[in-house]
């Protein structure tokens, strides 16, 4: 089975960072691209950024251009996200998610998903 696990999160300081990053404990799987999604409090999960596994193409949603970083690690089967520059509106409860047939902002494309981590930025 496969297991995404997430690790990284934690409290910070509006204008900090965090590393996110993201490993298979489990099945390995045939990833095509690999996402991240965020949920905070009450609110819809959205869509962070995405990247395809072999070639390395990212997308990152607008909010966070700038100031996110989607990148893997294809040896170490890691992947990552840099979070500069954090706000308070970015706390919530990160996701990893695998995907492996699609390259998409859509969460329903992706089939394997993490438990999260959680992300707190104080103002």
């Amino acid at each position: 089975q496969v297991q995404l696990v997430e690790s990284g999160g934690g409290l910070v300081q509006a204008g900090g960072s965090l590393r996110l990053s993201c490993t298979n404990s489990g099945r390995t799987f045939n990833s095509y691209a690999m996402g991240w999604f965020r949920q905070a409090a009450g609110k819809e999960r959205e869509f962070v950024a995405a990247i395809t596994w072999s070639a390395g193409n990212t997308y990152h949603t607008n909010s966070v251009k700038g100031r996110f970083t989607i990148s893997r690690d294809v040896a170490n089967n890691t992947l990552y996200l840099q979070m500069n520059n954090l706000k308070p509106e970015d706390t919530a409860i990160y996701y990893c998610a695998g995907s492996v047939h699609k390259y998409s902002g859509d969460g329903d494309a992706y089939d394997y998903w993490g438990r999260g981590t959680q992300v707190t930025v104080s103002a």
